[in-house]
């Protein structure tokens, strides 16, 4: 791929976006992203995927020379689309995906992010939404994702004035799990990775399903879907190891069956 690369760490897939200056999303760029997806969904050795930028950013938007070319606003509207798709893939993903965020988190850069199961992120970070600020609106879903994760309140706030938040603030927000000083984020956020990815994949695959179901469906609907999930994961091989493992007061080793 040209702008993202991975390695492959304790069951931690660490993809770097490298599209200098600033890691705009491009749409070839995005494109890259459902084929990163593509390459670790089947992979045994990738448990979890880690988001990161290369460079000052993580991204700081999309890349609005783009724009240029696009002359109606049917071809803006596709556009919207296919980024919307491949970011909601990203969210419903079968394995966590955690973004971790230095520098800034800007428009499209942000609304990735958003689509990230976690995100980790540097005290002084930047995370915003500017696109009014262009006479436009978020169209990677933002104004969606937004309002669910801060509140209908702070997302108008941040969307009206285009200013963005620093990491601490985002954390109180609810819009980033954790904020650490930027020379600790990436290795507490590998530290977090590991810790996620030595929990049985089996179970996490259900738990992301189930958290999306949440999203969409009534309590009583989540319940009756929950008792059935619950039910497959147990007699899986993973939750004998578990069980197993915890009458032997032992670590357990799960391998995903």
């Amino acid at each position: 791929m040209e702008f993202l690369s991975w390695t492959i760490e304790d069951y931690v897939a660490v993809v770097k976006i490298n599209r200098p200056p600033a890691n705009a999303l491009s749409r070839a760029l995005i494109l890259e992203v459902n084929e990163l997806l593509n390459a670790v969904e089947h992979d045994k050795d990738v448990r979890v995927v880690v988001l990161q930028g290369e460079g000052r950013f993580f991204s700081a938007g999309a890349d609005i020379k783009e724009f240029t070319s696009i002359q109606t606003g049917e071809e803006f509207s596709a556009l919207a689309a296919s980024g919307q798709e491949i970011f909601e893939r990203v969210e419903r993903f079968s394995k966590p995906v955690i973004a971790s965020i230095h520098g800034a988190a800007l428009g499209g850069g942000l609304e990735l992010a958003m689509s990230c199961h976690l995100r980790i992120v540097s005290e002084n970070a930047k995370l915003g939404l500017p696109e009014l600020q262009l006479g436009l609106i978020p169209g990677f879903a933002g104004t969606q994702r937004l309002p669910r994760l801060v509140g209908v309140p702070k997302a108008a706030e941040m969307l009206f004035t285009s200013e963005p938040i620093t990491g601490l603030e985002a954390v109180q927000w609810g819009l980033a799990n954790r904020a650490f000083a930027e020379e600790e984020l990436e290795a507490k956020t590998m530290e977090l990775a590991k810790k996620v990815a030595k929990k049985s994949p089996v179970a996490v695959k259900a738990s992301i399903e189930m958290l999306q179901f949440a999203k969409t469906y009534s309590y009583d609907e989540g319940v009756k879907a929950e008792a059935q999930s619950f039910g497959t994961v147990f007699v899986s091989e993973d939750a004998k190891e578990g069980i197993q493992a915890f009458l032997e007061k032992r670590e357990p080793v799960f391998k995903g069956n």
